[in-house]
């Protein structure tokens, strides 16, 4: 009878606790006071651009007789809407936002329009000049609108377009035409060409195909660049100062110098009625925050 011997075991060692490297997965703390320090300035640099805007919407809805006291407050005593009372009934009120949402509106949508039509020619043809030609479009941001002025001012009186709506929405067109199509043209290339040329093969033509397939994927696009179309268009006073003379076709921020006269300045109404003005562009932003947010984020598109 013969007895056999178990195998040897080796024992198998247990795994150690993580003692002395748990610091590695913590957040150091250089690292953690360097956080801290950045949402501290993050914090200062929001409040600095914050104040002034919390300060006129207060001021809108402070009496008159606090807003000229030299003892100021934080938080008015008291609200009231007097101030927006004054800014509608103003003279010319109605007629200027009428003239804003002429010009602009008009403005943003050519711009929009032939912007979208330009950046898919750049973005998907290669012709002759091209680059110099995207150069361009860049310079021509850098030429302040004021040399500009004297220029246009001519050339508007000689077609007959001075005091007339037309004359400044070709000018607001074409001051914000090229950065639109600067920004379009960079969502247009990251459509895959694949796409149009299965569109173009189903029998669509090489704009049916642009309609049909590229525009709806560059929406976000569309959504950034009228959002700077609009600000920039609905911000501008010294073109809507000199090329229109009449009253009745002042825009809002033209408007707004009705409350400053030689007998002094009405602040309340003054206030009030740059909140009016900012209404239109926020609720604007607030429709399309979602597709541009949508565009901006969104990652490299793949063929």
């Amino acid at each position: 009878m013969s007895t056999s011997t178990p195998p040897a075991t080796t024992p198998v060692a247990a795994p150690e606790a993580a003692t002395g490297d748990d610091s590695a997965y913590e957040l150091r703390p250089d690292r953690g006071r360097s956080r801290l320090l950045y949402d501290v300035l993050g914090l200062c640099a929001f409040a600095v651009m914050a104040f002034p805007v919390y300060w006129l919407v207060l001021s809108a809805f402070r009496p008159n007789r606090e807003i000229r006291s030299y003892d100021q407050t934080l938080w008015p005593s008291s609200f009231t809407l007097d101030n927006f009372v004054r800014a509608t009934e103003s003279p010319n009120f109605w007629t200027a936002i009428q003239s804003s949402l002429i010009i602009c509106g008009t403005s943003v949508a050519g711009a929009i329009f032939i912007g979208t039509i330009a950046a898919f020619a750049i973005g998907r043809f290669d012709f002759y000049g091209r680059k110099p030609f995207m150069t361009v479009l860049i310079l021509v941001q850098l030429l302040p609108p004021t040399a500009m002025l004297i220029p246009i001012y001519i050339q508007l009186n000689n077609l007959g377009a001075l005091n007339e709506y037309w004359g400044v929405i070709v000018v607001y067109t074409v001051s914000v035409l090229p950065f639109a199509t600067w920004m379009i043209r960079g969502f247009v290339i990251n459509v895959p060409k694949e796409l149009e040329e299965a569109a173009m093969v189903d029998g669509c033509t090489r704009m049916g195909a642009f309609w049909r397939v590229i525009f709806p994927l560059v929406a976000p696009g569309l959504a950034a660049a009228s959002i700077f179309a609009l600000v920039t268009a609905w911000n501008e006073y010294l073109f809507a100062y000199i090329l229109l003379q009449d009253n009745d076709k002042y825009t809002l921020n033209v408007w707004l110098m009705n409350f400053t006269t030689d007998r002094g300045t009405d602040y309340g109404a003054l206030m009030a009625g740059s909140v009016l003005i900012a209404l239109p562009v926020v609720i604007f932003f607030m429709l399309l925050q979602k597709k541009m947010a949508t565009g901006l984020t969104s990652g490299a598109v793949k063929g």
